[in-house]
């Protein structure tokens, strides 16, 4: 699962079209005015954009978790109890100004000796451990199991439907990209011949006077690019991503023919095969960045005058790679899981997902290990804007089996939300669903960190479940006698509810209201999970499922 937002260009009779993460007493929910907050219309500055996640709705307008507030008024000068968070994601950048001191360090290894120091059964895993080997680039499960004929007949079957209709897409996104940025490139060198400059603003480029039809055409199809990007460089920047994102499709992702496993040099469809992989869970490449960015929003180094603070402090990012670029394999996050959970982890954030799943009971078996070990599951909703509680949606790993009743109650699901206090509060990508999706959290446009000391923004449920995650950690951190059942049920039942209005999936057709979209009804909120997680502690409140 692709965990962050792509601009999506698509051509139309030349038309250019945008398409497609110490207060005393506890908050009420629903929260006595906060349908009276007033919708944020304005900009957000800079400084917000980068740190919204972290407003505070009442005071800001903006939903976001209200972090800031909780480190003023409940955290101030407290220290917690270390807590360690697997990130199960792509690899991480070890080396990373805003995370180097914030990994988990395996004290009982000795690093890069080649040998199993403390006899876990893993080598010179420091870090973590690193479950992919030297590959990247990965199929889609559908794919692989048609070019292996994996799986029953009726999920091959749905599998053909699926790559039939998905390939010839991507391969026509890829070309349509590719015409585009033809396009806008010619315009844009026919403008800067016109104005004697490399750059240019809207203003002066409705400035010129167009004395061809050429002219006059470039001029019509830049002023489109401006709603995309700040300048037209941005914007074939953006058009270049497209195109490399497509093209991965087609050359990786949905090409039948293509194996990204070989270097690996294991049968990913036998768990018991595991002497695989290595101890280096780092990124292998720049774009390798998914994992990194999920990290940072967790647990990027507070207060140290660079990038980003993140959620949780007295955290330890334990790094487990294991999700390509393409889908996952359940042998590998069945193991990542199992790994964290034997190695000291009390939550794990696993920020992908995917509609086919052969060996699902690998995965639900590893969900109920961490469950017998007090371990918190965050999982990111998906980004396809669907209804996941709808059969037609699969959406794993999951912990209810598609049987109605879940079976672990150690896994919270998160949407994700935009900074727009309002109608358009829920992401256009996130899932959603009143059974299945637990919970919303700050999703969209989210600034964190980036290989190589570097910062941006990406934006997907793979950003709303770190967010989450770091909640999470601040309550085992402060209160670690409470069990990971009740720091689920503290972050549903303290999240701040809104009955108001929203648009799912884009599409103003699907207008329904905030409260019918999740099982809470609710937007996480780290203020009023710290004040409910202390009075469940001191024995003041209890939970509504009596979550022991």
């Amino acid at each position: 699962m692709k965990s962050y937002t792509k601009l999506h260009f698509g051509l139309l009779s030349l038309s250019f079209l945008l398409m497609g993460c110490g207060a005393t007493t506890l908050v009420s929910t629903p929260v006595a005015n906060i349908d009276k907050v007033p919708l944020k219309v304005s900009e957000l500055t800079e400084a917000q954009k980068k740190t919204w996640g972290h407003a505070d709705l009442i005071s800001d307008t903006i939903p976001g978790m209200s972090v800031d507030k909780a480190y003023a008024q409940i955290i101030k000068n407290r220290r917690g109890k270390k807590v360690i968070v697997a990130v199960v994601d792509s690899g991480i950048d070890l080396e990373h100004e805003d995370l180097d001191d914030v990994l988990w360090t395996n004290k009982g290894e000795r690093p890069n000796n080649g040998k199993d120091d403390d006899g876990n059964g893993y080598v010179d895993d420091i870090h973590g451990y690193n479950f992919l080997g030297e590959a990247y680039n990965e199929q889609l499960e559908y794919v692989r199991m048609l070019r292996l004929n994996v799986g029953d007949a009726s999920a091959r079957a749905k599998a053909r439907l699926k790559l039939d209709e998905e390939y010839p897409k991507a391969l026509q996104n890829k070309q349509q990209y590719e015409q585009i940025l033809q396009v806008v490139k010619g315009a844009d060198e026919a403008v800067q011949k016109e104005l004697g400059k490399n750059i240019y603003t809207k203003k002066e480029l409705m400035g010129i006077e167009a004395k061809t039809e050429k002219m006059e055409q470039s001029i019509a199809i830049l002023n489109q690019m401006f709603a995309y990007g700040d300048d037209i460089p941005s914007v074939i920047d953006e058009l270049n991503e497209g195109i490399e994102y497509f093209s991965e499709q087609v050359n990786y992702n949905l090409n039948k023919d293509f194996n990204g496993r070989t270097v690996v040099g294991d049968d990913p469809y036998n768990f018991n095969d595991r002497s695989y992989g290595n101890g280096n869970p780092k990124n292998r490449v720049d774009s390798e960045s998914h994992g990194t960015h999920v990290a940072g929003i967790i647990a990027a180094e507070r207060n140290n005058g660079k990038g980003v603070n993140g959620v949780a402090t007295n955290v330890e990012i334990m790094s487990l790679r294991a999700v390509p670029n393409g889908d996952e394999y359940d042998k590998d996050i069945a193991l990542a899981i199992r790994y964290a959970t034997d190695n000291g982890a009390k939550i794990i954030n696993c920020s992908f997902g995917k509609s086919f799943s052969p060996n699902a009971e690998w995965v639900y078996d590893a969900i109920k290990y961490a469950a017998s070990k007090d371990v918190l599951i965050v999982h990111a909703a998906g980004n396809d804007g669907d209804d996941l509680d709808k059969v037609e949606n699969p959406n794993y790993p999951n912990d209810h089996k598609y049987s109605g009743a879940e079976f672990s109650n150690n896994v919270i699901t998160v949407g994700a939300l935009t900074e727009n206090y309002g109608s358009q509060m829920v992401a256009n990508f996130s899932n959603y669903g009143k059974q299945n999706v637990d919970i919303f959290a700050p999703g969209a446009g989210i600034y964190s960190t980036l290989p190589n000391n570097t910062y941006d923004f990406q934006g997907g449920t793979s950003m709303a479940a770190p967010a989450v995650a770091g909640i999470a950690a601040l309550i085992r951190s402060f209160y670690p006698e409470l069990s990971a059942p009740q720091v689920k049920q503290i972050l549903i039942e303290s999240g701040l509810k809104t009955k108001a209005s929203v648009i799912v999936s884009g599409d103003a057709e699907k207008g329904t209201t905030f409260d019918q979209i999740s099982k809470s009804g609710k937007m996480a909120n780290a203020f009023n999970a710290l004040l409910l997680a202390d009075n469940i502690s001191k024995g003041k409140k209890t939970l509504a499922s009596n979550t022991k």
